[in-house]
């Protein structure tokens, strides 16, 4: 209870900042409001104690419900009105910067899960990417609030450097909004950028973002089977007391928060839902992944970090170039 209360005190001082600031998305305002409360001499004591597991407990359970309710916000109907050309650049720029970001962060020899987290969290939707791939691989909390720090940076960073690029690259509004949709991480992130250049491009940059939202399910899937095999092969090869051990600790093929997300999905693309319902979603879906990231960035130790910090910053920026230079080329292809 007292981390839950914590976490609750956070996202109220989230929404507080983002209404003072509306440019600035609540959800990467919770992320450096935890990040600053784990360094803040009278709050150590509560986040690295008494309040860890209140903590512990947002940046996972509450991440999967928000993670759930995300889906209402896409429809099929959303997705076939983007052209079947839209949907292959978009498959294209999710699949290079997952492999090309995980591929360069081994290669850099990065600690643990890092590379695939912070690949997740740049291909797919940021620290709710990075959520859902690391509930599914068992992925350590340093880990986790690392990969959520560095993704959170580049995304914000992006709300001010793209813009700027708009006119130089030769973009037209809706190739801006394409484009901010199909290289930014997180959906609040993807507003404040495509909104600089009009209604038109929001349109198209949401539409975009959210198809790359849909994408969380079969990579998450994709990470669930290959847990699987890996833990089936500790298993062959181990004694008899770690085989139950092993078989025990293995994840289903698909998580029940990503079938919960596909239900949302598909609940979505009926149209029973009343506006109203989906706006109570919505403001449920971002208090939920608010406190979920409150209580990653808590997990946060800057310190610790700086020892690694040079080579997660050289990958968050390798990553950075990949998903907009390809993004960019399939936006010029595809419009």
């Amino acid at each position: 209870m007292p981390g839950l209360g914590f976490a609750a005190l956070g996202v109220a001082a989230a929404w507080g900042v983002h209404w003072l600031l509306p440019g600035v998305p609540m959800l990467t305002v919770a992320v450096v409001l935890g990040i600053t409360a784990a360094h803040l001499p009278g709050a150590r004591g509560l986040i690295r104690g008494t309040g860890r597991p209140g903590l512990s407990l947002a940046g996972k359970r509450l991440m999967r419900l928000g993670i759930v309710l995300l889906g209402l916000k896409l429809s099929l109907d959303d997705v076939l009105g983007l052209g079947w050309a839209t949907v292959a650049m978009v498959f294209g720029v999710v699949a290079a910067t997952f492999c090309g970001t995980w591929w360069l962060g081994r290669r850099m020899g990065l600690r643990g899960d890092q590379p695939v987290l912070i690949a997740t969290g740049y291909a797919i939707c940021g620290a709710s990417a990075i959520g859902a791939v690391s509930d599914v691989r068992d992925s350590e909390e340093r880990d986790v609030a690392t990969s959520v720090a560095l993704v959170t940076l580049c995304g914000t960073l992006a709300i001010a450097v793209l813009p700027l690029l708009q006119h130089p690259l030769g973009l037209d509004d809706g190739q801006f909004g394409r484009w901010a949709g199909a290289s930014v991480h997180d959906v609040g992130q993807v507003v404040a950028t495509a909104q600089t250049a009009g209604s038109g491009a929001l349109s198209d940059a949401v539409l975009v973002k959210l198809m790359r939202v849909a994408l969380l399910a079969p990579l998450v899937a994709a990470v669930a089977v290959s847990v699987r095999a890996r833990r089936t092969a500790v298993r062959d090869g181990a004694a008899e007391g770690v085989v139950a051990d092993a078989a025990a600790r293995r994840p289903p093929l698909v998580p029940l928060f990503v079938l919960g997300f596909l239900a949302a999905v598909a609940l979505r693309s009926t149209d029973l839902l009343s506006a109203g319902a989906l706006d109570a979603a919505g403001t449920a879906q971002e208090l939920l992944l608010a406190a979920a990231l409150f209580g990653l960035g808590s997990a946060v130790h800057l310190p610790s970090m700086a020892r690694t910090g040079g080579r997660v910053a050289a990958l968050g920026l390798c990553a950075w170039v990949v998903v907009a230079g390809v993004s960019y080329g399939g936006v010029l292809l595809t419009t």
